[in-house]
């Protein structure tokens, strides 16, 4: 509930929640947990005008990565070995979320002495999901070019207006 007595749900703007640690947008300029995976966009070291995008899928934990052109990781050993892209990916989601948040969306179970998440992971080789989750990235680099304003935005219209539903 807010302060005005209106729950989060019924409100036109969600809540930001604040990152657990600062983290590095430059190598990791977005990661969300989404669609039952942890994924992400991973910024190549070596061509500024390449990203991975990569994805670690919750239950099963198949790991995916390609590049923006939708060619493959090089990196994926067999798609059971993590990627550095991956390994980044995970290092952002831990930074923003915190470990125990993304073991308990990605349904790993974590041995006590885990100081990482991969500690629990049991990988497998999942479909590519690039152009979904690249496409999710470029809808959220949009927004960032919206003037700022207090009116509505058309395609946000399906959100109702705080206080409008009782």
């Amino acid at each position: 509930m807010t302060s005005e007595g209106v729950a989060h749900e019924r409100r036109s703007a969600a809540p930001v929640i604040a990152p657990v640690r600062p983290r590095k947008l430059a190598k990791v300029p977005f990661v969300e947990l989404a669609e039952g995976r942890l994924q992400g966009v991973v910024s190549s070291g070596s061509d500024v005008e390449r990203v991975y995008v990569s994805s670690i899928t919750s239950g099963d934990h198949g790991l995916s990565c390609n590049t923006n052109n939708n060619r493959p990781c090089g990196g994926l050993g067999g798609g059971t070995h993590a990627c550095n892209h991956l390994r980044a990916l995970a290092d952002a989601a831990v930074a923003q979320y915190g470990l125990d948040r993304v073991a308990r969306y990605l349904r790993v179970t974590l041995p006590d002495d885990a100081g990482d998440l991969w500690s629990g992971l049991r990988t497998t080789t999942a479909p590519n999901r690039a152009a979904e989750v690249f496409s999710g990235f470029l809808r959220h680099l949009a927004y960032l070019e919206v003037p700022a304003t207090t009116d509505p935005l058309p395609e946000l219209h399906w959100f109702p207006a705080a206080g409008a539903v009782r």
